[in-house]
């Protein structure tokens, strides 16, 4: 996203207010966290901010997999599949998740971005599935693979260095005359 120009942070901590009527304390004290919020001073809309969650997952992402996984309370890598997305499954991690982004950036409008490995299957289940947007206000969902996001920045590469480490290490990639299919 640095590359695109948007400003970035990190790690943005969020959890549901103690004094939510449905706060358990044993199991709502633990932060989740938004792994990257992107904002772009020139861009307008939902566009403006992107608030990026990702999954490294090995295997890949399957959207309709993991919403059956979701909407059977099933166990997956180790624990339920809801709790991988609690902004999206919890009222009252979503509100956490919506008053992050507003602490942060002051808006309530911004682009959800799930950042996977690689996608299994069609992207418009996740992207269309009608509790995830209204669990965020609306706001639009998004998949965004690493081959997406490898292709975006390697097109746009040019010999002056490149703002991010991952943006230099693609450009020693094609200096050393490496190509990517």
């Amino acid at each position: 996203m640095v590359s695109k120009g948007y400003f970035v942070q990190h790690n943005l901590k969020f959890l549901p207010r103690k004094d939510h009527p449905d706060f358990i304390s044993n199991q709502d004290s633990n932060h989740s966290d938004i792994d990257v919020i992107g904002y772009h001073p020139r861009v307008n809309r939902h566009e403006k901010i992107m608030a990026v969650s990702c999954k490294s997952w090995q295997s890949g992402f399957n959207p309709k997999a993991e919403i059956d996984a979701i909407l059977g309370d099933k166990t997956r890598r180790g624990r339920k599949a809801w709790q991988a997305f609690r902004e999206l499954c919890v009222p009252k991690w979503s509100e956490a998740y919506l008053s992050a982004i507003k602490n942060a950036t002051g808006s309530t409008v911004f682009t959800y971005v799930l950042a996977i490995a690689r996608l299994n299957g069609d992207r418009s289940v996740w992207e269309n599935y009608q509790p995830f947007s209204k669990a965020i206000n609306g706001n639009p969902v998004k998949i965004l693979t690493f081959k997406e996001m490898v292709d975006e920045i390697q097109c746009n590469l040019t010999t002056t260095l490149a703002s991010t480490e991952v943006g230099r290490l693609l450009q020693m990639f094609k200096a050393s005359g490496m190509n990517f299919e």
